[in-house]
C-alpha cells in the first residue's frame, strides 16, 4: 500500500502543473488589456497553442473591464442594425447628393450669376456658345470674394474647402470620441447637423448661390466627421461580439467531446496525461463523480492567429454588409431622384426639391441608429480637463498633441506605415478614376446629363453586388483581407487599361472598344462599383485589426485624413495632363500607375505582426495597464513596453538602440 500511496501523492503535482499554467493564463486576463482577439497570454505564440484548461475556469470571473465605466456587454443584433441603419441613412449623402446633385446645382447658381469669358459682359445662361477654335468662348466665369473663377471650378473649390475643414474637424474631435461617452453623442449630432443643412438647400436660389455652397462645406464636413465615429465603433463591436467572446475563451478539447471510445489522440502530452484514478484515491483536484460532465472537458487556447483569423472574418463581414445596406439605400433614393428630375424637368427648383428629400431620408433613417447603438464610452482621460468650454479646449488639446503623437507611434508600427501609404494611393485612384471618367464621358464622348446620372446608377447597383460578392468570393478561394485587397486592386485595373486601348491604331479603325463610344461606359461603371463596393469594406476592417485598442478614432481620424488629403493630388496631376495635351485619354497612363502602385505595399502587409504590436502599445497609449498590481511576469512586460515607447519617444538614440538589441 505503501507504494501505491506515495505513487498518489506523486500524480498531484503533474494537475497543478497543469492547473498553475490554466493560473497564469487567468491571471494574464484579468490584468491583460490587450484586445480580446488576442489570446490571453499575449506573449504566447503558436506553438503555444496546445495550453488547456477546465471548462469554466476563464468566464467565472465574468467580464473584465479594462478602465472603469467601459461597457463589456456582448455586441447584440439590435446594436449591430443601429450600426448598419446609419450606414442606411448616411450612404445616400455620399453617392446620391455629393456625387451628383450637388455639384449639378452648384454649377447651375454659379452659371446663372455668371458671364461668358469671351466679353466678360454677356450673361451665361443655358447658352453654350464656343466658336470652333477658340479656346476660351463658351467658358463662363463668376466672381467669388473679389476672385474670377470658372464656374465649373466653384464646385471644386467648395469640396476642397470642406475636405480641409474635415480633415481639422476629425483632429479635434478625435480625443472627445476615444475618451469618456462622447462617441455616440458627437455621431448624432454630425448627422443632423449635416442632414438640416442638405435640407437647407431647398431655400437657395440664384441671388444666394453663395449659401449653397457654406450648405455643402458644412454637409460634407460633418458627414465626413460622422462616418470617422461610425468606423470607430466597428473594432469594439467586433471585440464584444459574442462570437469572439467565445473564441477567446477557449475551444472544447475534440478528444474530451468525442469521449472516451472516440479513439482520437488527446491534445495532452502522455507524459501529462492524468491517469485513472483508483477507488479510493485522496486526491481533491477532480470533481466529484456526480458533477456534471461538462466541467471535465478540457479547452484549447485559441493562438494569436486564429483569434485574430477569427475576428477579421467577422469585421469583413460586418464591414461589407454595411456597405452593402448603405448602397442598397442609395441605390433606391438615386432611382427615385431621377423619377422625380423627370416628372419635374431638370430645372434647379427639382434639383432642390431632390436634395431635400436625399437630406431627409439621412435625417429619419439616423433615428433607428440613435435608438439602437450603444455609446460604448472610451477610457475617461489621465487628467481631469475641467467642465463645459474648459473641458472642450481640452479635449481639443489633447486630440491635437495626440495626433501627433499617433503619427509618431504610427511610424514606428511598420504594417499601420504600410496600410496608410496604400490607402493614400488607393482613395486617390478611386476618387481621380470617378471625376476622370465622368470628364471623358461628357467632353469627349457627348454624353447627356440623363446618361451620366444611369453610370452612377448602375456603379451603385454593382457596389451592392460587390459588397457581399467580394466576401463570398475571400471565402470560396480561401483568401487573407490582404489578398483580398490584391485581388480588387488587378480588377480595377482592367479601367485604366481599357482606355488605353484606344491608342492602338487597329482599335482606332474599328471605332469602337477602348471607350471610343459612349455605350463603352456602362461596363466599365459596372466593373467600377463592383471594385468599390468590395475595396471600401476589406480595406476598413483590415486598418481596424492594426489600430491598438482604445485609440479607435485617433487612427480613423488619421485614415480620414490620408483618405482625403490624397484627393487634391490625383485630380490636380490630371489637370495638368489635360492642359499639356489638350485631351484627356493621356491621363489613363497616369490612372494605370496610381491603381497599380498600391499592390506591392499592400502584400507586405502582415496582419498578425501588426495587431499583436498595435496591442502592445495599447497598455501606454491609453493607459491601460495597472501598474500597482501586476506581479512579476506582469512587470517585466510593463518594463518592456516602456522600452518600446521610449524608443518612439525618446530623442536618445541610445535608449532605441538598447530598446532594440533587446
Amino acid at each position: 500500500m505503501v507504494p501505491r500511496n506515495e505513487d498518489q501523492h506523486r500524480r498531484p503535482p503533474h494537475n497543478q502543473r497543469l492547473l498553475s499554467v490554466q493560473s497564469t493564463a487567468s491571471k494574464h486576463s484579468i490584468v491583460s488589456h490587450s484586445s480580446s482577439f488576442e489570446a490571453d497570454d499575449e506573449r504566447s505564440t503558436s506553438s503555444e497553442s496546445r495550453i488547456m484548461s477546465p471548462r469554466g475556469s476563464i468566464d467565472s470571473s465574468g467580464p473584465v473591464r479594462r478602465y472603469p465605466g467601459e461597457d463589456v456587454r456582448p455586441t447584440s443584433s439590435k446594436e449591430l442594425a443601429g450600426w448598419y441603419m446609419y450606414a442606411f441613412a448616411a450612404e445616400t449623402y455620399v453617392i446620391c447628393a455629393i456625387s451628383s446633385f450637388i455639384p449639378i446645382l452648384l454649377e447651375s447658381l454659379a452659371r446663372e450669376n455668371g458671364v461668358l469669358l469671351s466679353d466678360r459682359t454677356t450673361p451665361c445662361g443655358d447658352s453654350t456658345r464656343k466658336k470652333k477654335g477658340s479656346h476660351d468662348e463658351g467658358q463662363c466665369v463668376v466672381t467669388v470674394l473679389g476672385i474670377e473663377i470658372n464656374t465649373a471650378s466653384f464646385a471644386m473649390y467648395t469640396f476642397s474647402i470642406s475636405v480641409l475643414l474635415q480633415a481639422l474637424l476629425v483632429v479635434s474631435i478625435s480625443c472627445a470620441a476615444d475618451h469618456g461617452n462622447y462617441r455616440k453623442r458627437l455621431l448624432l449630432t454630425f448627422a443632423w447637423t449635416g442632414s438640416f443643412c442638405v435640407m437647407a438647400f431647398i431655400i437657395v436660389f440664384k441671388d444666394i448661390y453663395i449659401l449653397g455652397g457654406l450648405l455643402t462645406i458644412v454637409s460634407n464636413t460633418a458627414f465626413g466627421a460622422s462616418f470617422v465615429l461610425l468606423n470607430s465603433f466597428l473594432p469594439l463591436l467586433v471585440r464584444h461580439h459574442p462570437e469572439v467572446k467565445a473564441s477567446t475563451a477557449g475551444t472544447v478539447a475534440a478528444s474530451e467531446i468525442q469521449g472516451n471510445g472516440g479513439g482520437s489522440e488527446s491534445l495532452e502530452e502522455p507524459s501529462t496525461r492524468p491517469k485513472p484514478q483508483r477507488s479510493g484515491s485522496d486526491t481533491t483536484l477532480l470533481p466529484p463523480a456526480d458533477e456534471d460532465a461538462e466541467s471535465l472537458r478540457l479547452r484549447r487556447l485559441p493562438t494569436h492567429e486564429e483569434l485574430t483569423s477569427i475576428e477579421l472574418q467577422l469585421s469583413t463581414q460586418i464591414s461589407a454588409k454595411g456597405i452593402g445596406v448603405g448602397y442598397g439605400a442609395a441605390l433606391f433614393v438615386q432611382c427615385v431622384s431621377i423619377m422625380m428630375l423627370v416628372a419635374m424637368g431638370s430645372s434647379t427648383w427639382s434639383q432642390r426639391v431632390v436634395l431635400f428629400f436625399i437630406g431627409a431620408w439621412w435625417t429619419v433613417f439616423t433615428i433607428p441608429a440613435a435608438l439602437w447603438l450603444r455609446p460604448r464610452p472610451g477610457p475617461p482621460l489621465s487628467h481631469e480637463g475641467g467642465q463645459g468650454a474648459r473641458a472642450w479646449i481640452s479635449y481639443i488639446t489633447y486630440s491635437w498633441k495626440n495626433l501627433f503623437r499617433t503619427i509618431k507611434l504610427a511610424g514606428r508600427l511598420v504594417d499601420i506605415c504600410l496600410f496608410l501609404a496604400s490607402w493614400f494611393l488607393i482613395s486617390d485612384a478611386v476618387a481621380t478614376t470617378s471625376s476622370t471618367a465622368i470628364l471623358f464621358a461628357k467632353t469627349q464622348l457627348g454624353m447627356k446629363p440623363w446618361a451620366l446620372g444611369m453610370i452612377n446608377v448602375i456603379s451603385t447597383t454593382t457596389g451592392v453586388m460587390g459588397a457581399f460578392s467580394w466576401s463570398f468570393i475571400s471565402r470560396h478561394f480561401k483568401l487573407k483581407p490582404h489578398q483580398t485587397i490584391l485581388g480588387i486592386i488587378a480588377v480595377f485595373e482592367i479601367i485604366p487599361m481599357y482606355g488605353l486601348l484606344g491608342y492602338l491604331p487597329f482599335v482606332q479603325r474599328w471605332e469602337v472598344i477602348g471607350l471610343q463610344q459612349p455605350w463603352e461606359m456602362y461596363p466599365l461603371a459596372a466593373v467600377y462599383g463592383f471594385v468599390l463596393g468590395g475595396l471600401g469594406s476589406y480595406c476598413r476592417s483590415l486598418y481596424g485589426e492594426l489600430i491598438p485598442p482604445g485609440s479607435e478614432a485617433a487612427f480613423y481620424a488619421l485614415y480620414a485624413i490620408t483618405d482625403k488629403g490624397s484627393s487634391v493630388f490625383g485630380p490636380t496631376i490630371v489637370g495638368a495632363i489635360i492642359d499639356a495635351s489638350g485631351e484627356i485619354r493621356p491621363a489613363f497612363w497616369f490612372l494605370a500607375a496610381l491603381v497599380g502602385l498600391p499592390a506591392p505595399i499592400i502584400y507586405f502587409i502582415n496582419v498578425e505582426r501588426g495587431k499583436f504590436e498595435g496591442e502592445k502599445l495599447a497598455e501606454v497609449i491609453e493607459g491601460f495597464k495597472d501598474r500597482g498590481n501586476v506581479g512579476i511576469e506582469e512587470r517585466h512586460d510593463a518594463v518592456e513596453s516602456q522600452g518600446m515607447l521610449a524608443a518612439y519617444d525618446g530623442d536618445d538614440e541610445d535608449n532605441m538602440e538598447r530598446h532594440e538589441r533587446r
